[in-house]
């Protein structure tokens, strides 16, 4: 293991090889080491994690647990940067509406499924859940700054989602950047250490590698 490793985080239900590749990209040059891992250990001993996920919530939840890596995730996100993805960033949450199954409660919220029946777009077009294709995100400013994750991206840049339920989080400072979708909702969420997105950074182009490059680079 080198001073500068990335693991993200295998438990089974991660989009891991797009995932993996992208942050490869993005550290290309850099030094970075980036392992995809089952293994606590090299949890443990990595400088930043990534957890991915996809599927639903109920599964990565007792996916994570069974596989032996929910401690390594915890002590990851008190102790180092922690990049969620997707599911991966719901998972953060205290409790999620699908399945009814608690969270990891490392960010106070909720997850909710879209209600948006018999609802039409600005076009005339009907809302369909899942939510599927490229958004404009906004991110917000906490103190009169945005997060530095968004350091050199162009604001209201268009991010790649796929899902179906969305985070409410229970505290302002705690949102870093909502989209709109029958109504704006937290589409990053962020608390020290942590930054997680509901889309997804490794199909969404330049926007979603400087990301990660960002991510890489972040001291918080």
């Amino acid at each position: 293991m080198t001073d500068n490793t990335v693991a993200v985080v295998d438990y089974g239900m991660g989009n891991l090889r797009s995932v993996s590749q992208a942050v490869r990209t993005a550290a290309a040059d850099s030094g970075w080491q980036v392992v995809v891992t089952a293994d606590p250990e090299v949890v443990l001993a990595a400088n930043r994690v990534v957890l991915p996920g996809q599927g639903a919530m109920p599964d990565c939840m007792r996916e994570l647990r069974e596989s032996g890596l929910q401690d390594a995730v915890l002590h990851a996100a008190a102790n180092k940067p922690l990049f969620g993805v997707c599911v991966g960033m719901q998972m953060l949450l205290d409790h999620s509406d699908e399945g009814d199954v608690p969270g990891l409660g490392l960010i106070p919220g909720n997850v909710r499924k879209f209600d948006l029946a018999g609802r039409v777009q600005a076009d005339g077009s009907r809302f369909k859940v899942p939510q599927m294709g490229w958004n404009r995100v906004h991110r917000k400013h906490n103190a009169g700054q945005s997060h530095p994750l968004w350091r050199g991206i162009p604001e209201d840049s268009f991010y790649y989602f796929v899902h179906s339920f969305y985070a409410v989080v229970q505290q302002p400072q705690h949102c870093a950047a909502e989209a709109d979708y029958g109504g704006r909702f937290a589409c990053a969420i962020a608390r020290d250490n942590i930054f997680a997105t509901q889309f997804h950074p490794e199909k969404s182009a330049d926007q979603g590698l400087a990301l990660f490059r960002n991510f890489l680079g972040w001291k918080p």
